[in-house]
């Protein structure tokens, strides 16, 4: 990471001028992929927990050791998430205020879900699917930055993973989906999430930054209207 800081030129051509990448962007861009780094390993360390009990054909009921242990590590996926989304850049202000007005929202929903539920929180969830209409909010968010990344980086994890959540969620909240189908995607969202934010630690920090020239310019014109 230092020699990339040093091999790195300080001053950027951008769109609309000349830019200049600070310590505080690069420290910026290393948050936001601890943060996404902490979501991805606390979603495949559940699902993994999950998947192998469903295996062994444990039961998964409200005094099932492993649903209690999915609320800690959901509300370490929700730090994590709500960190990368305070850190991650996006061009447009209004997008990003409104992923995190939905990991908000989710957040909320959660938070009244478990308090209220005697149930862990998981197995509430997934046996109410009309929850999803708030705690969903979160999993939109992160969709968000799956899109955003399929869009700006062109990987092939984030394309998949942009159509798969929403589309695992809807088939729960409807009921149209098998439960081994509900698995095998959970499974794939867990590894494809995973392989992502791998992908993120070795990927070079100034892309994530984006043309700095480019949020000067849209906040100039937010000024001029104002």
């Amino acid at each position: 990471m230092t020699q990339i800081q040093q091999s790195e030129p300080l001053i950027y051509q951008g769109q609309f001028g000349e830019f200049t990448i600070t310590q505080s962007d690069r420290q910026g861009v290393i948050i936001y992929r601890v943060g996404l780094m902490i979501a991805a390993l606390s979603f495949a360390i559940g699902t993994a927990l999950v998947l192998r009990a469903t295996a062994d054909g444990l039961p998964l009921d409200a005094n099932s050791a492993v649903l209690k242990a999915l609320t800690p590590l959901y509300a370490c996926f929700c730090v994590g998430l709500g960190v990368s989304l305070l850190s991650i850049h996006i061009y447009l202000a209004s997008l990003h205020r409104l992923l995190q007005a939905f990991w908000a929202i989710g957040v909320l929903a959660s938070v009244v879900v478990a308090w209220q539920s005697s149930e862990p929180f998981a197995l509430f969830v997934y046996n109410h699917p009309i929850t999803l209409f708030g705690v969903g909010f979160t999993f939109a968010a992160l969709t968000g930055i799956y899109f955003k990344e399929a869009f700006c980086f062109n990987r092939l994890e984030t394309k998949v993973l942009t159509p798969l959540v929403p589309m695992l969620l809807l088939g729960n909240l409807t009921g149209v989906l098998p439960v081994s189908v509900e698995q095998t995607l959970l499974g794939i969202w867990a590894t494809l999430f995973m392989v992502f934010a791998l992908r993120k630690v070795v990927q070079s920090i100034p892309p994530d930054i984006g043309d700095k020239s480019v949020f000067t310019y849209l906040q100039e014109q937010r000024s001029a209207r104002a």
